[in-house]
C-alpha cells in the first residue's frame, strides 16, 4: 500500500510539474497580427518576459521615451509589476530596447521587431515607427494574464511599414456630443491597429464643438444641443489641446474639421449676421442635411471664417485643417465656388493644408489640396485632374455608421449595407476608374453620430470594421484577402472582450470561444 501511494504522489506531482510547463508558443508566424506585417519570420524560442524586465529607450528622443513609457504601462497592467524605462546612449544585449537610429533601410513608419531569447529590439525608421513595432509586440501578448506566471513572447524578425502613411477614422462629435475622456477612448482604438490619424467633425447644423474666442457665442448658443435635443457639449481650447496631445503621444494626428458653407446652421443660430438676411437661425435638433448656408457674399462672413481658421490653426500642430464643403444644396454654384476660393486662401495665410469633402474639386483648387472622396466620383477624378491628392472614404466600403444589415439596431443604410467582409474587401488604388495609387493620400473610415449617442454605441458600430480599415491603409493588396484575414480577425474576439468592447459579433467571423 505504501508503494501505491508513493507512486499516487509522484504522478500527481508530475502532472502538476507538466500543467506548470506546458509548451509555450514559439512560431511566431501563427499570432493574429492585424494589420499583417510586411515580414515576419520565426526562430523558434521565446523570451521571458517578467517583473525583472527593462525597458531601455535610445537617449535624446522625447517621442520614443513616451512610447516606451506607454508600452511599460500596458505591461505592468499584466504583469502587475512596475517596469523600469531607463534611457541609454549604448545599446543593451539583454531586455528591450527602442531607437529610432536611422540606418536606412526602413520606410518612413516603418519598423524591424527582432525578439531574441534574450533581447527584444525595435528599431523605427522615425519615432512613430517606433510606436507601430510597439503596437505589433503588445499583440505577442494577451489582453489578461495570471500575475503568477512569465509571458514569453515567440522569437522572431519582423519588418514592417504601411502602405498609405495616412490612415484615419473620423468622429462626428457634432449630431452627439462625445467628451474628452470618451474622444480618448477612440483614440485609443485606432492606436491599437496602428491608425495615425483622427478626423474630429467638430462643426454642423446640429452643434458647434470647439470655443473660438474671439466669436463666443458659437459656443455659448451653438453648443449646447444636438439630435434629438440632448444638452450638447463644447471643448475648450485647453481641452482640445489635450486631445491634441493625447493623440501626438499615441502618434495620431488630429485633422479638424470645420463644415462650411453649409451645415452651418449651429453658426447661424449663433450670429445673426452670418444669415443673408441678417435674422439668427433657430437651434436644429434634427437629421436632415442640405438647408443652411453661411451668406457667402458678406465680408463678415470672411472674416469669421479668417477668425475661427486662425485661432484653429494656433492650436492644431498637424499640417491639415478640414473646411467640409459637402451637401451645400442652398447654396448657388457660384456662389458655392466664390466660396470655396477665398476660404482657401484663408487656410493657406494661416500656414495649413486644405481637406474637403469630394464636392469642393468644383473649385479652382490650389496647391496641396486633399480631395476627400465620399460619394461622387466625378467630382473626386475632376479633383485629380486638378492636381488634388485623394482621400479615399466610399460611403458604400468605409462608413462606420453603415449597418451591418437589416437587423441592426444603430446606425443607417442610405449607402447600403456593410457587413464585415463588404468592409473589408476592397483595393483603394483600384476601386475608382482614373483613383491610381499614386493619387492616393490615404483612406478613412468616417463615423457620422445621427445614431450613435455614447461610447458603447460607438464601439458597436467601430469593432469589428475598425481593423480591417487599419489593414487595408497598412498592408499591400496583394497581401490581403478576406478568408485568410476572418480567421486573424476571429482570434481579436477575445482581445475585444477583455478591453470591454461591445462589439458586432459577426456570424462571418470564426470567432474563438
Amino acid at each position: 500500500m505504501r508503494k501505491i501511494s508513493v507512486l499516487s504522489i509522484f504522478v500527481i506531482l508530475l502532472s502538476m510539474f507538466q500543467s506548470c510547463t506546458e509548451k509555450v508558443e514559439t512560431d511566431l508566424t501563427k499570432t493574429a497580427f492585424i494589420p499583417k506585417p510586411t515580414s515576419v519570420t520565426a526562430t523558434g524560442d521565446g523570451f521571458n518576459l517578467n517583473k525583472a524586465s527593462v525597458i531601455y529607450v535610445q537617449a535624446g528622443s522625447e517621442g520614443v521615451l513616451r512610447s516606451a513609457e506607454l508600452l511599460a504601462e500596458k505591461i505592468n497592467q499584466l504583469t502587475g509589476e512596475l517596469i523600469t524605462v531607463k534611457p541609454t546612449t549604448t545599446p543593451p544585449s539583454r531586455e528591450i530596447y527602442i531607437s529610432n537610429v536611422d540606418n536606412g533601410h526602413l520606410s518612413e513608419q516603418g519598423y524591424e521587431l527582432n525578439i531574441k531569447k534574450h533581447l527584444i529590439s525595435i528599431q523605427g525608421a522615425d519615432a512613430a515607427g517606433c510606436f507601430f513595432g510597439i503596437q505589433t509586440l503588445l499583440q505577442t501578448l494577451p489582453v489578461e494574464a495570471d500575475n503568477t506566471q512569465p509571458l514569453y513572447v515567440p522569437t522572431g524578425i519582423i519588418t514592417d511599414a504601411p502602405e498609405y502613411t495616412f490612415r484615419g477614422a473620423m468622429l462626428d462629435v457634432s449630431r452627439h456630443f462625445f467628451n474628452v475622456e470618451e474622444v480618448k477612448q477612440y483614440i485609443d482604438f485606432l492606436a491599437m491597429y496602428k491608425m495615425n490619424v483622427l478626423h474630429l467633425h467638430l462643426t454642423d447644423d446640429q452643434g458647434w464643438r470647439i470655443e473660438i474666442k474671439s466669436w463666443p457665442k458659437l459656443t455659448e448658443i451653438g453648443g449646447q444641443t444636438e439630435v434629438g435635443g440632448g444638452e450638447g457639449g463644447f471643448y475648450t481650447q485647453e481641452q482640445y489641446k489635450e486631445l491634441v496631445q493625447y493623440a501626438a503621444d499615441r502618434q495620431i494626428m488630429i485633422v479638424p474639421e470645420i463644415d462650411m458653407p453649409g451645415h452651418t446652421n449651429a453658426a447661424l443660430a449663433s450670429y445673426a449676421e452670418l444669415n443673408c438676411d441678417g435674422k439668427a437661425r433657430e437651434l436644429y435638433t434634427g437629421t436632415e442635411v442640405g438647408f443652411s448656408t453661411l451668406c457667402t457674399d458678406k465680408e463678415i462672413t470672411y472674416q469669421f471664417i479668417d477668425d475661427v481658421i486662425r485661432e484653429l490653426a494656433e492650436i492644431t500642430p498637424g499640417p491639415y485643417i478640414h473646411i467640409g464643403g459637402d451637401e451645400s444644396h442652398v447654396t448657388a454654384h457660384d456662389d458655392y465656388v466664390y466660396f470655396v476660393n477665398r476660404v482657401q486662401d484663408i487656410v493657406k495665410k494661416h500656414g495649413k493644408k486644405i481637406i474637403g469633402w469630394d464636392e469642393i474639386a468644383n473649385a479652382k483648387l490650389i496647391d496641396d489640396v486633399t480631395v476627400q472622396f465620399w460619394a461622387d466620383v466625378e467630382n473626386t477624378t475632376m479633383g485629380v485632374e486638378k492636381g488634388a491628392q485623394v482621400l479615399m472614404s466610399p460611403a458604400a466600403r468605409a462608413y462606420l455608421d453603415m449597418q451591418y444589415d437589416s437587423t441592426t439596431h444603430l446606425g443607417l443604410h442610405w449607402a447600403g449595407y456593410i457587413e464585415v467582409d463588404h468592409g473589408y474587401d476592397w483595393n483603394p488604388a483600384t476601386l475608382v476608374e482614373g483613383i491610381t495609387k499614386e493619387n492616393i493620400l490615404g483612406i478613412e473610415a468616417p463615423l457620422w453620430s445621427e445614431t450613435v449617442t455614447n461610447i458603447d454605441e460607438v464601439e458597436y458600430m467601430v469593432f469589428p470594421r475598425l481593423p480591417g480599415y487599419a489593414e487595408i491603409g497598412w498592408t499591400a493588396s496583394g497581401e490581403r484577402s478576406w478568408d485568410e484575414y476572418k480567421t486573424r480577425l476571429a482570434k481579436h474576439g477575445k482581445r475585444f472582450e477583455a478591453l470591454g468592447i461591445d462589439y458586432y459579433k459577426s456570424v462571418l467571423v470564426p470567432w474563438e470561444e
